[in-house]
C-alpha cells in the first residue's frame, strides 16, 4: 500500500460517531480476550492508535484468521462508543513486501514504540505515512536499518510533542555547529557548557534536521539522544524488542566451541 493509495481510501464514518468504515491501518499488537477473541492495538491513519475487540478471531473457522497479523496493510471497520471498539470488518489491502530477519525485528521495535508512546484516538496522519515508508525501507535488501530507525524515532517524538524543532535554539537563534545543546521540554534547545545525556552538538542537530544519520558523530549522538528521550518518556521502563535484540546480538558473539 503506497501513501497515495492510503490517502485515496478515506475512512468513512457512518451512524453518527459510533461506526467507522474502511479505515487504513495496521495491527501493532494483539492479545487474547476471553476464550475465542482478541483485543488488537491498531494504528490507523485518521484515528491514531485504536483498541479493537476481534470477537471469535481465535476460532478455526473465523474469517479474521490470518488477517490480523502485524505489518499487513488493512482496511478496518469498527463500531462502538466505549474506548475499546468492536471490530466488524477487515479487508487486506496488500502492497508491501514481506519483512524478514533483522528488518522484521526492527519493525516490531517500531510497533512497540507506537503502542507504548502514543495515546489512543490521537490522529497522526504524517506519522502513519512515515510508518509505511519505514516498513517499505526495512523490507529492502541492504537497508540502512540504523538510519531508518533513527528517522522514525525522530518522526514519532516530534509528532507527539516530545522533540523540539531542530532548526533553531530556544530563543530563536540559529544552531551553532560547535556548541553543545541540552533539550528543555518547555524552551527547546538551550546552549550549555556542561553536556549531559540529553545534550548534543550543534552539528548533530543540523544533521538530524537534514535526516542524515550516516556520519559517525551524528549517528552516535542522535542514537543516544533519541533513545534517552524515549527512555525518559517511558519512565525508564525497558522496551521488550530492544532487550530481545540485545540478547540475540550477545548470542552471535558467543564462541560455539
Amino acid at each position: 500500500m503506497t501513501e497515495a493509495e492510503a490517502g485515496g481510501r478515506r475512512g468513512r464514518r457512518t451512524g453518527g460517531n459510533d461506526r467507522v468504515d474502511q479505515q487504513p491501518g495496521f495491527v501493532l499488537h494483539s492479545y487474547p480476550w476471553r476464550e475465542t477473541s482478541l483485543i488488537i492495538e491498531a494504528f490507523t491513519r485518521d484515528h491514531g492508535r485504536m483498541a479493537l475487540v476481534a470477537r471469535g478471531a481465535k476460532r478455526p473457522t473465523s474469517q479474521l484468521r490470518g488477517l490480523l497479523d502485524p505489518f499487513c496493510p488493512l482496511a478496518l471497520s469498527w463500531s462502538g462508543r466505549n474506548e475499546i471498539k468492536s471490530l466488524v470488518r477487515v479487508e487486506w489491502l496488500g502492497g508491501l513486501a514481506p519483512l524478514r530477519g533483522d528488518g522484521l525485528l526492527a519493525a516490531f521495535y517500531l510497533n512497540e514504540l507506537l503502542v507504548r508512546l502514543m495515546i489512543r484516538a490521537d490522529a497522526h496522519e504524517h506519522l502513519f505515512a512515515a510508518y509505511i515508508g519505514a516498513l517499505r525501507a526495512l523490507a529492502q535488501d541492504g537497508a540502512d536499518q540504523q538510519s531508518i530507525l533513527r528517522g522514525f524515532e525522530l518522526d514519532l517524538l516530534r509528532e507527539i510533542g516530545y522533540l523540539p524543532p531542530l532548526d533553531h535554539a530556544a530563543e530563536g537563534e540559529p544552531i551553532e555547529p560547535a556548541r553543545w545543546y541540552h533539550v528543555d521540554s518547555q524552551r527547546g534547545w538551550v546552549a550549555t557548557e556542561a553536556p549531559d545525556t540529553l545534550s548534543v552538538q550543534g552539528t548533530t542537530l543540523r544533521a538530524m534536521a537534514a535526516r542524515d544519520f550516516r556520519r559517525g558523530q551524528a549517528a552516535a549522538q542522535s542514537k543516544s539522544l533519541l533513545r534517552q528521550l524515549i527512555r525518559y518518556h517511558l519512565n525508564g521502563q525497558p522496551l521488550n524488542t530492544r532487550r530481545i535484540l540485545q540478547d540475540l546480538r550477545a548470542l552471535e558473539t558467543v564462541d560455539p566451541a
